[in-house]
């Protein structure tokens, strides 16, 4: 790319540090690890509790929640219009107070349709409050030092399951789900609203120029150009490949001799790995090009799967193979954090990455039901990893074909 990352730099920041609100990154930390702990994490661990209460079938429930991840995608796109325009502040704060109406709308939905109702509202809450607001906050407000707040956040992010699915997990033994869902509604409104409705009402900096080379370009002329729709297309395919991965590891571990308790500590191992991952990111980016990064990051991540489906055992090798997987999916999330501002600057941030995050958000919620269909038709979890593998494969290629076709409009608006 030919801007420099002390252009980068300089682009993506509006205000001065000293304007930087100090409250924002603790803040959003605490929020983060609620948000995803509470809205997210809680369903998996309650799901069985509240099928064996209700009647209700393991597919529909999980549907519906599946239709909140949709949701979220649909409305991540309005929500980044509202975020470039205002900052996260209300739409935060409103976020949150739709999470917590939709947490004890689901706690008391009298029967499966308002079950689903509920979890469609939450969707709603996921677009608001999840990563995608709080990543459009530290761009705008940390500027140059963005790579770091976004590491910490997503450290913080990645402590959500830690801490919320224990939780989760004793509230169950000894309230019924509904009660259970009740009291985390009551924890999710404590933290997150006044954190949001009090940390996040610093001014918000003016978006920053385009860069010289994107100036005839508006955000609908970028979303619209062959860069952005080969590089949403590559995380699409990636992100339909990492959470066929997660959702995957533990049959494939079992199918190869490993018991559950085994397979689910290599999953917890891989989510450790993901951590671990995070924190090498900010080394990566400052030795390596936004291209070069991309393309490496997403092959890394169809190596790692095909080994896994590859490799027969033993049980301890492949554990380890999980955990290198956590790590590249570590790297991804930030790597999808700061596409938009790596090649097209912050002006519009919010904008552009909830159009490039809405169909990864799609393929992140049809990946557990494809994946085990595909196992199924295919023969076992070995074969679906195999194909996962080269789903993230042709991710690294059009992420080449994005970034080349990206040099090339650069080259020709330099000539004009």
């Amino acid at each position: 790319m030919s801007r420099t990352d002390a252009d980068a730099d300089a682009a993506a920041t509006g205000t001065p540090d000293r304007s930087r609100p100090r409250a924002v990154l603790p803040a959003l930390c605490a929020t983060q690890i609620t948000s995803w702990g509470i809205v997210y994490y809680a369903f998996p661990v309650l799901n069985s509790h509240i099928t064996a209460d209700t009647g209700w079938s393991t597919a529909a429930t999980t549907a519906a929640f599946s239709g909140a991840l949709l949701v979220s995608a649909a409305a991540g796109i309005p929500v980044g219009r509202a975020l470039d325009r205002r900052g996260p502040h209300m739409v935060m704060t409103a976020g949150s107070v739709i999470a917590v109406t939709a947490v004890l709308a689901i706690a008391a939905a009298p029967n499966l349709a308002a079950f689903v109702a509920a979890w469609l509202l939450a969707g709603v809450a996921m677009a608001a409050t999840f990563y995608h607001p709080a990543f459009a906050a530290l761009t705008r407000w940390w500027g140059p030092h963005r790579v770091r707040a976004l590491t910490v956040v997503t450290l913080a992010g990645g402590l959500a399951s830690t801490v919320f699915a224990p939780l989760t997990a004793v509230l169950a033994d000894h309230l019924s789900w509904r009660a259970t869902y009740a009291v985390l509604a009551a924890i999710l409104a404590l933290i997150t609203i006044p954190a949001h409705a009090l940390a996040l009402r610093a001014p918000w900096p003016p978006a920053p120029p385009q860069p010289d080379h994107l100036t005839a370009e508006g955000h609908r002329s970028i979303a619209r150009g062959r860069p952005f729709l080969l590089l949403a297309a590559a995380f699409t395919l990636s992100g339909f490949a990492v959470y066929g991965v997660v959702i995957g590891l533990v049959p494939l571990l079992t199918e190869r001799g490993a018991d559950p308790t085994t397979a689910a500590w290599a999953l917890g191992l891989g989510g450790a790995g993901q951590t671990l991952g995070r924190t090498l990111y900010a080394t990566l980016a400052r030795r390596t090009g936004v291209a070069t990064r991309t393309a490496a990051l997403l092959a890394a991540g169809g190596a790692t799967t095909l080994a896994l489906g590859l490799v027969p055992g033993p049980i301890p090798l492949l554990i380890l193979l999980a955990v290198l997987a956590g790590i590249v999916r570590g790297n991804l999330t930030l790597l999808q954090a700061t596409a938009i501002t790596d090649r097209w600057g912050t002006t519009h941030y919010g904008r552009l990455s909830g159009l490039l995050a809405a169909p990864a958000t799609v393929a992140a919620a049809l990946a557990p039901w494809a994946g085990a269909s595909l196992a199924q038709q295919l023969g076992g979890y070995a074969e679906l990893f195999t194909v996962l593998s080269v789903t993230s494969l042709a991710a690294a290629l059009l992420a080449v074909g994005s970034a080349s076709l990206q040099r090339n409009r650069e080259a020709e608006s330099q000539i004009r």
